[in-house]
Order: C-alpha cells, then structure tokens, then sequence
C-alpha cells in the first residue's frame, strides 16, 4: 500500500472520531437530515417534525453544536440551530445525503 503524502497526526484523528460519532447517533443524523432541507430551525419545530420530545431534540442539537456541527441562536424564546460554515459541517451533508 503506498504512502499518503500528507501524514494525519493523531490528534487530528481522536478530534474526527469525537465528531463522526457525535454525528453518527440515529436521532442526530435525523436531525441533519432535516437541517439539510430546512437551513434554519428551532428545537420545538425540529421535536415536532422528527416525533420526538422537545427534551430529546434539544439534548441532540446541543451536543451537535458542541461537536461544532451545528450553531444555535436565540430567537426570541426559541433556540434555533443552522449548519455549522465549516467544511466538515459541508463534507458531513454530501456525505449522509449520498447515503439516506
């Protein structure tokens, strides 16, 4: 097998499995998937729409916006979340959508 060029040092590989299994939760996928369609949506509108309580959705959300995979705002009295603007957040979505 030849030698990648670029060698990946371990910390950047323990940081892309924390965010691969943090993305990887069937619930969370869920919610990229709606997020990928929606742009921006609140935690109650996301709970109504994948069936789940307003708890489970929230605890999702924020831990896909601690992961740097989602960020959130306030809007209101509502808390909404969007797709991070990084690269992985992009890669992430052609990715699952390829897949779904």
């Amino acid at each position: 097998m030849a030698k990648s060029s670029r060698t990946t040092r371990p910390a950047s590989l323990e940081r892309l499995s924390k965010r691969l299994q943090t993305a990887g939760d069937p619930n969370r996928l869920r919610i990229l998937c709606h997020l990928f369609g929606a742009r921006k949506a609140c935690v109650s509108d996301i709970a109504a729409s994948l069936d789940v309580s307003v708890a489970t959705a929230s605890h999702h959300l924020q831990a896909l916006a601690k992961g740097g995979i989602l960020e959130s705002a306030r809007d209101g009295k509502n808390i909404c979340y969007t797709l991070s603007k990084t690269g992985f957040a992009a890669d992430l979505k052609r990715f699952i959508c390829k897949y779904r």
